[in-house]
């Protein structure tokens, strides 16, 4: 699993606060402080991109990229998930035409290697539902952690393999 940080170069600290400044106020009116906080980290990351490719490009798009790339990850559009939005919804609050939302959205996504369900982009709240925190391969075997004994556990912790030792 990935460690997590805002620190950004100081000359993208301006794009930084501008962009994050847009995220957040979306989090604070549809989202929660999880989602707040992973897209500040999301733009943290393409900050320290060289040449960071948020130097290029309407930081309305991007703001509402990063935002779509980390609901993705954790299902955002799904109905049965609290918070839930619409992805119509997100782009229009960010006034982005949707073709463009999805092709920043997929740009955001391969830049920092995002993928449904991304253990290193799901928040703490749904590791717990993530099937894919919690498999191991063991004597050539894919089994979930959860189902082993506690000290197998804490060996799969310790190598960083799973992001906490479950409770039984």
């Amino acid at each position: 699993m990935k460690k997590k940080s805002k620190k950004v170069p100081k000359e993208m600290q301006d794009i930084f606060s501008s962009i994050t400044r847009l995220t957040d106020e979306f989090s604070n009116r549809y989202l929660n402080e999880e989602y707040t906080e992973f897209i500040q980290y999301a733009v943290a990351e393409l900050c320290r991109k060289r040449p960071s490719p948020l130097l290029k490009g309407n930081l309305n798009i991007w703001a509402c990229a990063v935002t779509h790339a980390i609901g993705r990850v954790n299902y955002l559009d799904d109905r049965t998930q609290t918070p839930h939005v619409e992805t119509a919804k997100l782009y229009e609050a960010f006034g982005v035409k949707p073709s463009t939302g999805q092709a920043k959205s997929k740009q955001v996504r391969t830049l920092l290697k995002m993928t449904q369900s991304d253990v290193n982009w799901t928040l703490p709240s749904r590791m717990e539902n993530n099937p894919l925190a919690w498999m191991i391969q063991i004597n050539g075997f894919i089994v979930d952690v959860r189902t082993q004994s506690k000290k197998i556990q804490e060996i799969a912790y310790e190598k960083g393999l799973i992001p906490y030792i479950p409770e039984k």
